[in-house]
């Protein structure tokens, strides 16, 4: 195996894309083919966990054992996983991965997680690994990576427009320019008519606006992020905002009953990790709450904005108290 290699590695982050790019670039660079085990701490963890973190198979194939989303496990499963890793398998790299939000250039990490033997000794060894989300400067470097990949040949009036138009997550930006690549020429110069719809004003991202408010953020900033101007005198920006919500509640219904849904695999991925984590009753609640504000106006017991107000009032309220 070229150079040493870390026994395991403790990683932070709050872009899954760029997270993954981080775990797939450390495989390579052994020039091994590791058996990649993925596993999630939204729910328990089984014996298949278990035996991927400690045993080797029969055929001793090295294997990267990756658990996403630990931040979610009981502290004493965490105690568990830290007292396993003091002992690991030389043919076994497990990567723990903490997805979680940003502050001030730093991971939000619980102090209950800092205090863990693995963490401090990952933070001694040099084996932590935050990695932050996109800021304006990456932002344009990982337009301007995707582009390479992809054959891709945008001129710099259009490279500035893609940073200005694309938003600041990894995934939906490759799935953009996935997008764009198909409306380019044989030599990779992308179409006017493509930058063009790149540059619209693009749809409520209530996905978005769901993750923000798991992740804590407050409804003023919400409001200032997704629905600045959106309410007017025909009342279309509160209805408008309602069926887009209860479409994507629907759709995480959908995902956590395992029904089929037509999304890109990323999405698919993120709106399936979203569902998991807020459960059906969650789920239900934000449904109810939905149609309790459309009832609220309707019936003018309040007007949009009150509703409105509420609505995001209350919603913050459901997601606060699932927060540990």
């Amino acid at each position: 195996m070229p150079g040493k290699r870390a026994s395991f590695n403790l990683c932070a982050a709050s872009d899954p894309v760029l997270l993954m790019e981080f775990i797939h670039g450390q495989l390579a660079a052994t020039q091994i083919n590791w058996h990649i085990r993925l596993f999630w701490g939204d729910d328990p963890l089984d014996n298949s966990f278990w035996e991927a973190l400690t045993q080797q198979d029969l055929f001793q194939r090295p294997r990267a054992v990756v658990l996403r989303r630990a931040q979610n496990l009981l502290l004493e499963d965490l105690k568990k996983i830290s007292a396993a890793l003091g002992r690991v398998n030389t043919q076994i790299w497990p990567f723990i991965c903490l997805e979680t939000e940003f502050e001030k250039g730093r991971a939000k990490i619980p102090a209950a997680l800092t205090r863990l033997q693995c963490c401090l000794f990952a933070k001694e060894k040099g084996w932590y690994k935050e990695i932050p989300p996109l800021d304006v400067r990456a932002k344009a470097a990982f337009i301007q990576k995707e582009a390479a990949a992809l054959g891709l040949r945008p001129s710099r009036e259009q490279m500035e427009q893609l940073t200005r138009a694309l938003p600041q997550e990894a995934g939906p930006i490759r799935l953009e320019m996935e997008k764009l690549a198909l409306a380019s020429d044989p030599q990779g110069r992308p179409s006017p008519q493509a930058m063009q719809m790149l540059a619209q004003e693009p749809e409520m991202d209530v996905f978005a606006f769901l993750r923000g408010l798991q992740h804590g953020r407050q409804p003023e900033q919400i409001w200032l992020k997704f629905h600045k101007d959106s309410l007017n005198p025909q009342d279309a920006g509160l209805f408008g905002f309602l069926g887009l919500l209860l479409r994507e509640a629907r759709q995480l219904w959908q995902l956590l009953a395992d029904e089929p849904v037509n999304l890109s695999p990323y999405v698919l991925e993120s709106k399936k990790n979203l569902a998991l984590s807020l459960g059906r009753g969650t789920l239900a609640r934000i449904w109810d709450l939905a149609l309790q504000a459309d009832k609220g106006v309707k019936s003018g017991e309040r007007d949009p904005k009150q509703a409105f107000e509420f609505l995001l009032a209350e919603l913050f309220r459901l997601f606060n108290r699932k927060k540990l």
